[in-house]
């Protein structure tokens, strides 16, 4: 099981300094990373969106230390909806973000982080979009809804994760469902226990459809985080039964990933939303991708081995 290896290593600091430095790291990490800033990454969303598709943008970087880095990382953000204003793009793009990225871990973390992160979604909602607060570890879990639901008392647009192989979520499925969330889920992406997470792939995948339907049943806006064809078609299929039209829920992928899928679901009437990550901290997020898939990680390799 390569997976919890390489979420392990996207803890190490001994292994960030070795994949960082290894010859064909920046072709890989360009695959899933659209760039080190806004200025790069706006092109993107230009881009993707002339196709059809809409974008949710991920300023990467989690693993802060200060509070001087948390005012950091909500500036990036506010600079990021500055510009998708100048480029009336705010239609077509909202933001994903981390809390940890904001403090979340520091000390008296919750207040900090939710200080922090209620001005971007101010200001996201201004130019008519909103903000998706990403799951971390199921550590993290409790603060992250709390500040969901008091960011949706002013902004009920606030969106929210939930992991299907956490034992818990069918029950967060169900109260998000029934309070009108907008909520994305996915499978997970953390090294957990056996004692709070799934560990085989094929309950993983049951509970997943199970969550999809209590959510295509319920009265909020399910988000489909995956790039499994089988459980898109159940989602699909859901979807069609639970009575929704097309534009009642919608498909979310990765940037880099099956991008011809991506293509097919837009031209079909779904909406299709394309997490796009950027920064120069892009460690942890790229670890996480070449955990989920280990197709992804023999690319990875041969680049390497091709650089070398």
């Amino acid at each position: 099981m390569l997976g919890p290896v390489i979420l392990a290593a996207s803890r190490s600091d001994k292994m960030r300094r070795l994949v960082s430095a290894a010859p064909g790291t920046k072709q890989v990490v360009a695959r899933f990373i659209a760039g080190e800033t806004v200025d790069d990454v706006v092109p993107i969303v230009s881009e993707l969106s002339g196709r059809g598709l809409e974008v949710t943008l991920d300023v990467v970087g989690e693993d802060i230390t200060t509070v001087e880095q948390s005012y950091a990382a909500r500036d990036a953000y506010l600079e990021l909806i500055g510009r998708l204003k100048e480029l009336g793009l705010g239609a077509r793009a909202e933001m994903s973000v981390k809390l940890s990225m904001f403090g979340q871990s520091l000390e008296d973390g919750h207040e900090l982080a939710l200080s922090n992160v209620r001005p971007v979604v101010a200001a996201a909602a201004e130019i008519g979009t909103t903000v998706t607060l990403d799951a971390e570890d199921h550590t993290t879990l409790d603060s992250m809804f709390a500040i969901h639901e008091e960011l949706r008392k002013d902004f009920p647009q606030t969106g929210c994760v939930i992991q299907a192989y956490l034992f818990r979520t069918e029950d967060d499925a169900r109260r998000l469902a029934e309070n009108g969330s907008r909520v994305r889920i996915v499978k997970g992406a953390y090294k957990e226990p056996a004692s709070v997470a799934l560990q085989d792939k094929a309950e993983i995948d049951k509970a997943y459809v199970r969550i999809m339907k209590i959510l295509m049943d319920g009265k909020g806006y399910p988000m489909i985080g995956s790039h499994d064809p089988r459980l898109i078609s159940i989602g699909q299929e859901l979807a069609r039964r639970a009575g929704r039209k097309l534009d009642e829920y919608e498909f979310q992928m990765l940037y880099g990933i099956r991008s011809e899928e991506q293509n097919r679901l837009a031209a079909e009437g779904h909406r299709m939303r394309v997490y796009t990550a950027y920064g120069t901290d892009w460690y942890g997020y790229f670890m996480r991708r070449l955990a989920e898939k280990p197709a992804n990680l023999l690319f990875f390799v041969r680049s390497i081995l091709t650089k070398g």
